[in-house]
């Protein structure tokens, strides 16, 4: 917007200083090619060039206002034309009722008048396209503005919802072991709702932010591991590996959170074996790659590999509204070992992710 009335100012400070030098290029023609009086020169000047200041005026401010849909060109030429006869009917009868006893300027006014309002016209006109496509341009502008932010907010909101639904999934699970635990194991029960109760702390405490560093969200990983070892105790073990360089990158909050829940479960849920989960993190090229591999019973989980769930198409939802690609998480399967990797690209200013 302020880009918009700078260059409206620019335009008519250009437009006022057009104006004064035509007006004394105009005087200065008539009284040295003409030999017309310097006062009678410079009056005609002054009302020749003053009225058209007005109508070129008036048309900007009527172009504000009123531009139909259909029909705009028709219109603009209607309303240019109607103004310059306006125009220089007024230049006439103003400068004959001054010098209505000088016959022979009244004859020379006369005589110029088809070459006044062919130039006057022209300037009205010229003026007022300009107007019109000026102020087109700025109505198309605010447009495009609205349709952005429709779309950021449309955007912001489904983040949002991605995030709220991954709550409730985890939610469930911790409640239904902690109701497992509470006749078998009491004090481990109230060591997991201890838990429970810092782990949906931070997630409130990180409700409102669009981005943490990596070392951050592997503290907050932690707390749900922590969770989870206390209802599968020695059968879960993890390994985090990250480089230096890695943990100061920029990541959205609970990314990894729904990829280890997505391992815990193909890796532990069909099975009595002790699994061990492998997070690593490295930088390649500018961008943050994450893996997390878990081991799985093939004979078990046959089809476990093929479908990503819930968490994971989440994930790649996410990724796909903050950067608009579609090949930022992957899975693959080695042998018993199922991994996805996730790319973070990182951006100077991570605003710009949610235009």
């Amino acid at each position: 917007m302020a880009t918009h009335l700078l260059k409206e100012t620019q335009f008519r400070w250009t437009f006022i200083v057009g104006v004064w030098i035509f007006a004394q290029m105009h005087g200065i023609i008539l009284n040295a090619w003409l030999k017309i009086p310097m006062a009678l020169a410079w009056t005609d000047s002054a009302f020749h060039n003053g009225l058209l200041a007005i109508s070129t005026a008036c048309i900007t401010q009527m172009l504000a206002y009123y531009r139909p849909v259909k029909g705009k060109y028709v219109f603009v030429a209607l309303l240019t034309a109607t103004v310059g006869v306006i125009w220089l009917a007024s230049v006439y009868y103003a400068l004959r009722s001054i010098f209505n006893d000088n016959a022979e300027y009244m004859l020379w006014l006369k005589d110029t008048l088809p070459v006044r309002f062919a130039l006057g016209w022209l300037i009205i006109t010229g003026t007022g396209f300009i107007s019109f496509f000026l102020y087109e341009m700025e109505e198309h502008r605010q447009a495009l503005a609205r349709k952005e932010a429709a779309e950021k907010m449309a955007k912001e909101a489904e983040l949002y919802k991605l995030r709220q639904q991954l709550q409730p999934h985890f939610l469930f699970n911790s409640l239904n072991s902690i109701n497992a635990l509470v006749t078998l194991r009491p004090e481990e029960a109230r060591q997991m709702i201890q838990k429970l109760s810092d782990f949906l702390r931070g997630t409130l405490k990180k409700e409102d932010q669009l981005w943490i560093t990596l070392k951050e969200e592997l503290q907050y990983l932690q707390l749900y591991l922590d969770i989870e070892k206390v209802r599968f105790r020695h059968r879960l073990s993890t390994q985090v590996e990250q480089s230096d360089e890695a943990s100061v990158l920029q990541v959205p909050p609970m990314l990894l959170q729904p990829v280890v829940e997505n391992a815990i479960k193909f890796g532990l849920y069909d099975t009595t074996d002790a699994i061990t989960i492998v997070i690593k993190a490295w930088q390649e090229n500018g961008i943050l790659v994450v893996s997390v591999s878990n081991p799985f019973d093939p004979s078990l989980q046959q089809q476990s590999w093929q479908g990503t769930g819930f968490g994971l198409s989440s994930i790649s939802r996410r990724l796909y509204l903050l950067f608009a690609r579609q090949d930022l998480l992957e899975t693959r399967v080695e042998g018993n070992i199922f991994t996805t990797q996730i790319k973070v690209p990182q951006l100077h200013d991570k605003d710009n992710t949610d235009r």
